[in-house]
């Protein structure tokens, strides 16, 4: 039996780490369509309008945590300013949550007052702040009838390709001659940090859904990207725009002409300039866990049995049912899903659904009537775990092959002291292995 349980659990895990770098590919998000400036006939509205830019902060919801962005038009013929907003959803949308789920988030088009935009966001306690820009009557025109065209539509939204930034990056592209492209697109250079990185500058101050985020997304978002895709952010547009600077018959003149910071939070916890190192932390508080573990084995074997035992079952189970989801909804998402950047993602060689069975083992572990009955949890709780510890290390012998890179190493170091501690812990080891294999030993 003990043979079939580890041919079973090898099998399995072996199955779950094929996936792990065997997953569909991702799907073509396309390019936003825009009107052609060449079959654009100028009215002269141009003259009476102002093109701006309002990049709004973070919020208190997470999908607020990397801030919002808008475009303004105003018009000082009819004394109108109108806000055109890009990443409109709603809950009410038919089957949002199943879309959501299989990621496919449909995003709309929306245009309302200015004001009353920005007042809702100032009661919202985010920052608001406008550049104007600097561009030709004739562009402005072009943009208007752009954003015009616009309202009402739909498309498929992308966390990093196609989000409500999108439209703008293309508009001002249009706006400069495609010298704004020029500059950010089509360079060498690589851009300041990775997708992952720009991810947790902003959530760095809450452990939990940062370590979630962050073990839910595989290698597609570690890899080096331009300055124009780290403008999936709106505060990275706002950085480039307002240096920026471009030709316009020949002559050179700034794109931003003004920056006017409307309104500014307060209370909230600042966008980190530069990503914090986060495996220490993770190493820390794991560390410790272990400490925890380790001491809890100690009062199974000599001051209380049973508190030790009821104490380490439950340990198990707790583990087990957090992990083992983790694993879950990431093998869910990596190979039945759109979402693309939980793809190719050697986190589940190690964190993978296998670990929900140590909840109900843990249970029945916690609360054996003696140590006979409790020898086989035991064993096949000490085993899960020990896949545990030698997934974490091939997933680290993959990152040293010129194929394969991750930067996972918080959870790498978050669950390795914890895996080590419950399946190698010495004491308790030796007297199952005499128990189970006394014939030999």
């Amino acid at each position: 039996m003990l043979r079939i349980t580890v041919c079973v659990l090898l099998g399995f895990a072996l199955f779950i780490g094929f996936t792990a770098v065997n997953t569909p590919p991702a799907e073509t998000v396309p390019a936003p369509v825009m009107l052609d400036p060449a079959t654009h006939v100028e009215t002269g509205l141009g003259e009476h309008l102002t093109v701006k830019i309002a990049v709004i902060g973070t919020g208190d919801e997470l999908f607020f945590w990397w801030g919002h962005i808008a475009l303004i038009i105003e018009n000082t013929l009819t004394g109108q300013s109108h806000f055109f907003d890009y990443g409109v959803f709603s809950f009410a949308q038919e089957n949002f949550f199943m879309n959501f789920a299989m990621g496919r988030l449909i995003y709309s088009v929306a245009v309302s007052p200015t004001a009353s935009n920005i007042a809702n966001y100032r009661i919202d306690n985010r920052d608001v702040i406008i550049y104007t820009l600097n561009i030709p009557p004739l562009k402005r025109e072009l943009i208007y009838r752009q954003a015009q065209t616009d309202v009402g539509t739909d498309y498929l939204y992308h966390h990093f390709r196609h989000n409500c930034v999108t439209p703008l990056l293309y508009l001002i592209d249009i706006a400069t001659e495609r010298q704004f492209s020029a500059q950010f697109a089509n360079v060498d250079e690589p851009g300041r940090f990775t997708l992952r990185q720009h991810v947790r500058r902003h959530t760095w101050f809450s452990p939990f859904i940062d370590w979630g985020l962050n073990f839910l997304m595989g290698q597609e978002i570690d890899r080096e990207i331009t300055p124009w895709e780290e403008m999936f952010l709106p505060s990275e547009l706002a950085r480039n725009i307002y240096n920026f600077e471009f030709y316009v018959e020949g002559e050179r003149q700034r794109l931003v002409s003004g920056r006017e910071e409307v309104f500014m939070s307060e209370g909230r916890p600042p966008v980190l300039d530069v990503p914090l190192t986060q495996w220490p932390r993770q190493l820390v508080f794991s560390l410790a866990v272990a400490l925890f573990l380790g001491f809890l084995f100690f009062i199974q074997a000599k001051k209380s049995p049973a508190f030790g035992q009821v104490a380490l079952g439950i340990c198990h189970s707790l583990f087990g049912l957090i992990f083992g989801g983790a694993g879950l909804m990431l093998f869910f998402m990596a190979n039945f899903t759109s979402h693309d950047y939980t793809f190719n993602n050697v986190n589940l060689f190690f964190a993978s659904p296998l670990l929900l069975l140590a909840v109900p083992l843990g249970i029945r572990y916690a609360f054996s009537d003696n140590y006979h009955k409790r020898l086989r949890p035991e064993f096949t709780l000490r085993l899960l775990w020990l896949l545990v510890v030698l997934g974490i290390f091939a997933s680290m012998l993959v990152k040293l092959t010129p194929w394969f890179w991750q930067d996972n190493l918080t959870d790498q170091l978050l669950l390795l002291p914890i895996a080590l501690v419950l399946s190698l812990e010495p004491a308790g080891l030796r007297r199952m292995l005499r128990r189970i294999f006394w014939r030999w030993l």
